[in-house]
């Protein structure tokens, strides 16, 4: 989960930790799994604690977030108008993964390979407007929390 979900470098590491200390002990507070994670891995980047994606990976696993993102963009573009446009800000790169491979799967293109069989491209029902957009630097500067954001925006053609 901590792989998957957090895209954690450490997750096996993180996991042994946990393993051993749950042997040894009930893990009761979040603060306690932070400082474990801390005392596994270390001081990484400054100004984002260690734990962060592991909490985040425990966060989008519980609550379901990936499979809430892929319902939402069904019901999106079915109930979007033709020349409608679906607009969608991501937080994390796994959303933004899942968000763009929605758009290419439903833009009409061929997904396969050169060296396998000839595919019929199934029909275009929408069209990426643009390439991805990030926070400028002046909004970096007024709000910080935006530094993950990435903003996709496709167009409804049929």
């Amino acid at each position: 989960m901590l792989w998957t979900y957090g895209e954690e470098r450490f997750s096996r590491k993180i996991a042994r930790f946990i393993v051993e200390r749950r042997s040894e002990t009930p893990i009761t507070r979040t603060g306690e799994l932070a400082a474990l994670i801390e005392r596994a891995v270390g001081r990484r980047e400054p100004g984002k604690h260690p734990a962060t994606r592991s909490f985040q990976a425990l966060r989008i696993r519980v609550n379901g977030e990936l499979d809430a993102l892929q319902q939402g963009l069904n019901a999106a573009l079915d109930r979007l108008q033709v020349g409608g446009r679906l607009s969608i800000i991501s937080f994390h790169s796994l959303e933004d993964r899942a968000v763009k491979l929605f758009i290419r799967d439903h833009s009409g293109r061929v997904q396969g390979s050169r060296r396998g069989p000839p595919q019929v491209a199934p029909p275009a029902r929408l069209a990426a407007i643009g390439k991805a957009q990030f926070p400028s630097d002046a909004e970096l500067a007024v709000n910080p929390r935006s530094r993950s954001a990435v903003l996709r925006v496709a167009e409804k053609l049929s």
